[in-house]
Formats: C-alpha cells, structure tokens, sequence
C-alpha cells in the first residue's frame, strides 16, 4: 500500500506545481506525519521533492528535474503515462507536456512515450470542459467558493458551493463540494454547470465523512427500468451496461436496471425505436407512449 501511495503522491506531485501536505493527507486518507515519511523516502529515492513554509509554501518537485527512470519500473511508469495523456485530454497541455518530456529525457528511457494504451476523456465541447475543469481545479488549490449555473430536471439555479473534488466517474465529469444553501456535500456534472465564477471568498477546509467519500452514494438510482429488447439490438445493450445487464427471454431480451435521470433513460429509450417495449414502471411506459402519439401527430 505504501508503495501505491508514493507513486499516486509522485504523479499529483508531477501534474502540479505545488500542493500541501493537508491536501495530500485527505487525498490519501492518512495523517501528516505519514505523507511527511513518504516525502522522506521519495527524496531518498533521488526525486528532490521541495517542501517551503509559510504562506505560498507547499510541496512541489525542484524545477527542472530530469526524472531517474531507474526507481520506476516500466510498468508504472506506462501507467503514469496512460494517466497523464488521460488527464491530458481534458486538461492544459503545457504541464502534462513538461511532465511527459521529464519521463522520457534520455535516449535510454525505460518505456516508451509511445504508450500503447490512449485515453481520451474530451468530449464535443472539450475547450469549455477544460475551461471549467482549469477553473474549478484552481479555486480548490485557493480555497475559494464558486458560483456557477445548474441546469436540471427541475428547472435551473445558481448555486455556491465550496469545491473539493473534481471527479470522473461513469461517462461524466463532476465536481465534488460543499453546497452553502443545502449545507450538504454534493455531486454537479460539468456538462449541466455553465458561467462559472470564483469568487473572492475563502473557506475552511471540512473534513469530508467516510460515507460521503463514496461518489456511487451521491448518484444512487432512484427508479427501476424492466423492458423487453429485441434481440437485434444486443451489441447496444452491451455497449451501454454490459453483457450481464440483460437475458434472453422467449424472443427477446429481458433488461433490468436501475436508473436517477427520468428524461435521460427516456431519451435513450426512444433511440430503439419500436425495438423495445418498457414494462415497468407503468407511468414511463405511458409517458413513452404519449410522446409517440405527439411525434406521430407532427408527421400527419
């Protein structure tokens, strides 16, 4: 586990130019003094780790450190690579490159930049997700509220709310906070946040409860999803849940699975056409069934 948690410290310690040691004891979940012995060893490893007091201080790698490929294996540093040009793709270029560049100074280099595994997180709007991503990632280094507006099932609101953590879970980006008018931690998807602003106030780290460190808890489905598929859109289903998530029934397939956004799974629905039939819950079958009499009307 130790050496897991240096080599996690390692790599935040290459995608940024200074962080804390308050930071790095609640990402790893340990205390001080441990991420205090773990700089130790990585300085005894040969990596010049940095460590100033004060205000502006932190921890950081010297600057223009030539990273020795000799303490790494080449299958840590492949996934420290893989990683980077995921972070890298939805992230500012300029750092990730640097970092890139550190990992494979010399001719001699233990792997390859050329990694063979190519994660890409961008989506169509990739400049404003990075925008948002560059904004949200510096306000939690500055401890500083921000206000955004949120577009979802009920409407749309601003909201304030003092950020922690930006994550990546499922398909979606989220940030993770402290949402001032509910007074609870929440989940917002980057995709429904637009007009993003920090503002000029500071908070007080919090310390983040274990059962809200789980991000699934934040996103727990609030409904149940029973269709019949038709057996031709199998490979979709797949694609969208996995080869457990249904089983041949009879002449089709039986689809179980539960589910949060009502708009959203109607609108994924409707993409199969008359391929599927929705059995439970009845009210979703009727609101489907309304919706193609409407579409059925505008063609007439």
């Amino acid at each position: 586990m130790k050496l897991d948690r240096l080599m996690g410290i390692l790599t935040i310690l290459l995608q940024n130019e200074r962080v804390t040691a308050p930071y790095l004891a609640e990402k790893f979940e340990v205390n001080r003094r441990t991420i205090s012995r773990d700089i130790d060893a990585l300085c005894q490893a040969g990596i010049p780790v940095v460590t100033r007091q004060g205000s502006g201080g932190g921890i950081s790698i010297a600057e223009g450190f030539k990273l020795d490929k000799s303490v790494l294996t080449a299958s840590e540093l492949s996934g420290i690579i893989a990683a980077l040009k995921g972070i890298g793709s939805v992230s500012e270029q300029t750092r990730i490159e640097r970092t890139l560049d550190k990992l494979g100074a010399n001719s001699d280099a233990v792997v390859s930049l050329h990694e063979p595994v190519v994660i890409d997180l961008a989506s169509h709007y990739k400049g404003e997700l990075t925008a948002k991503i560059e904004t949200i990632k510096q306000a939690i280094f500055e401890d500083k509220i921000i206000e955004f507006d949120y577009f979802y099932e009920k409407g749309e609101s601003r909201r304030r709310i003092e950020p922690y953590i930006v994550v990546f879970q499922w398909t979606s980006w989220y940030v993770f906070g402290f949402c001032t008018e509910r007074q609870d931690w929440r989940m917002f998807k980057l995709h429904r946040l637009w007009h993003i602003t920090t503002t000029d106030e500071q908070f007080a780290k919090r310390n983040i409860p274990p059962e809200k460190r789980d991000f699934n808890h934040h996103l727990e489905d609030k409904y149940t999803l029973v269709a019949m598929f038709d057996k031709s859109v199998k490979y979709l289903l797949i694609d969208a849940y996995g080869l457990d998530s249904f089983h041949e029934s009879g002449d089709g397939l039986y689809f179980e699975i539960g589910y949060d956004n009502k708009h959203y799974m109607i609108s994924w629905l409707l993409g199969f056409g008359g391929k599927v039939k929705v059995l439970e819950p009845a009210g979703l079958a009727e609101e489907i069934q309304a919706i193609g009499k409407n579409i059925f009307d505008r063609y007439v």
